[in-house]
């Protein structure tokens, strides 16, 4: 193992926190974002809907941009640009000010979702052994500082660009120092640091649609806690502002406790047992918070959905992963859209459901496809071991080709 991919193994850690403090401290502030804006309850719909789609698009475009550029040029310049975006957000007086803001935000977010998990993919076959969990870990520890920064924010009823502001003044200068020792580790059989797959070709849709159902599964599940936890704390279960920022805190430990045992789950039982257990346990915390008497019995319902969910999504790009292991950058890139139709279909689907019907009722819908998730869970077993009796046989071959977790 060479110091070039330890340093690169280490910078990549640390771009996978900064994403995850930056989007906690977005979305444990949108209804402080929706007051200061004067965002009604009918528009707000629409603005968390445009920031996947435009993501979605920053994400198909990056398919195509890394055939020309490295994925860690990406990288290195799309999270100074989700950085600035989120400074922006809170820096304007105006609706179209947070309408550009969140338009700029969605586009770079997307190339730097791609570009991480593509990177992360070839970090790891040039490891030879799993280590995506560690970045995603990563990533569900930026969630817990951001949303603690958040809670912070709320407590103390600083303005949004006060708050944002101490964060992108610390992280961004050290994003880009840190982004010189990205490696761009190459296809299998070459040596690390000499370019990424960057090719399309090999990726048939008709293997991947299975995993990009389950992937947008997972992310309408997600898109509920990010986007309507808050909301659904203080206009539902009539906690305060301060309180409603805890749920996706908690949220985000649990991922992080979830990424940090999976590793040993798959090992132990399979990736099928793992995912089966997930949609499980986070269709059981939907119906914790849906039939909440109070704000701390609906916080522990998102506790309990934090640990199922977030075995998901990691197990779908691995699975992925094997499918396609010498188209990795494309695979990864149209994957990570459907986590953005999750997003898309979510946040919309929670919102116009919660208004014409009530939002307990809609914290039923994304338990339902969560568990939908168990017809697909055969998809996660690794190609040519999957036995009628559900068990499956690990193979040196496939450890390290390309498979990555959220």
């Amino acid at each position: 193992m060479t110091e070039e991919l330890r340093r690169g193994r280490a910078s990549l850690a640390f771009a996978f926190l900064v994403q995850g403090v930056t989007f906690a401290l977005l979305v444990t502030r949108i209804p402080a974002i929706q007051d200061r804006y004067g965002i009604s309850d009918g528009l707000l719909p629409v603005f968390l809907a445009a920031v996947p789609i435009l993501a979605g698009v920053g994400s198909v475009g990056t398919e195509q941009l890394v055939k020309r550029v490295p994925p860690s040029a990406v990288l290195r310049w799309s999270q100074p640009a989700v950085l600035l975006s989120l400074l922006g957000v809170g820096a304007g007086d105006a609706l179209w000010h947070v309408a550009v803001a969140l338009g700029v935000f969605g586009l770079s977010v997307g190339a730097l979702d791609a570009s991480m998990n593509m990177l992360g993919v070839s970090l790891q076959r040039a490891y030879g052994r799993s280590i995506m969990l560690g970045f995603h870990a990563a990533y569900s520890l930026g969630g817990i500082v951001g949303a603690s920064l958040a809670w912070a924010g709320a407590h103390w009823d600083l303005a949004l660009f006060a708050s944002y502001l101490p964060a992108v003044v610390v992280l961004l200068p050290v994003a880009l120092v840190g982004s010189r020792w990205y490696v761009d580790a190459a296809g299998e059989g070459e040596g690390p640091g000499l370019g990424g797959e960057g090719s399309s070709g090999g990726v048939v849709f008709k293997l991947l649609l299975p995993l990009c159902l389950v992937m947008s599964f997972a992310y309408i599940g997600d898109s509920t806690v990010s986007n309507w936890s808050a909301k659904y704390l203080q206009d539902v279960l009539g906690s305060s502002e301060e309180v409603s920022t805890v749920p996706y805190n908690v949220y985000m430990v649990m991922t992080l406790v979830g990424r940090g045992l999976g590793d040993l789950g798959v090992r132990r039982f399979g990736a099928v047992a793992v995912v089966r257990a997930g949609s499980v346990v986070a269709a059981l915390g939907f119906a914790v918070v849906a039939v909440a008497p109070g704000a701390w019995v609906g916080i522990a319902g998102f506790t309990v959905l934090g640990l199922g969910l977030c075995v998901i999504v990691p197990q779908t790009f691995a699975a992925a992963g094997r499918l396609f292991p010498g188209a990795s950058d494309a695979a990864v890139a149209r994957l990570n859209v459907f986590n953005y139709v999750g997003f898309l279909i979510g946040s919309p689907l929670v919102g116009a459901i919660g208004d014409a019907w009530n939002y307990r009722g809609a914290m039923l819908v994304p338990m339902v496809l969560v568990l939908v998730t168990l017809l697909y869970a055969r998809s996660f077993a690794p190609e040519a071991d999957r036995y009628g009796d559900g068990h499956e046989r690990p193979r040196t071959a496939d450890v390290g080709r390309g498979s990555i977790g959220l």
